[in-house]
């Protein structure tokens, strides 16, 4: 199910965040730069990479089960993981996928920065996000 597409005006919402960021547990693919991870993780964000707790040659499958058991959504770069979670009418975890123009690891956080702090009740309810250069598309899990 579709729950909308949205751009964010990030001047706007500054001018209104709150400094208390959103209880959200997320564990990044490796294919997520480590200097992402750590630069969100420095601002607050309680962000670990996957190698942290699994072997670099984990499944994607193996992926989803930890975060599954830990409570985190996962961020990537992977369709991959999309695709397992509608086959499997999973309803959990979140997924936030990015399918960004410029992938440099800047680029990743300065979008993360901007988008998070928006998607704390579609992540807790249990959604598949895919952040694009111009739009955010939530869909609730499981995807149907």
């Amino acid at each position: 199910m579709l729950l909308g597409l949205f751009r964010t005006n990030f001047t706007s919402y500054l001018l209104h965040r709150e400094t208390v960021l959103p209880d959200i547990r997320f564990i990044a693919n490796m294919n997520i730069s480590p200097k992402t991870v750590a630069s969100l993780f420095q601002q607050g964000w309680d962000i670990i990479r996957v190698s942290q707790l699994l072997p670099v040659t984990a499944t994607d499958k193996e992926i989803l089960e930890l975060a599954r058991q830990e409570g985190r959504v996962i961020v990537t770069q992977d369709l991959d993981f999309s695709a397992i979670l509608a086959l499997g009418g999973f309803n959990r975890p979140s997924l936030i996928t990015l399918r960004l123009y410029v992938s440099d690891p800047e680029s990743i956080t300065q979008k993360l920065n901007e988008i998070l702090p928006l998607l704390e009740d579609a992540l807790e309810k249990g959604s598949a996000v895919t952040i694009e250069d111009a739009s955010v598309r939530i869909r609730r899990l499981p995807i149907e």
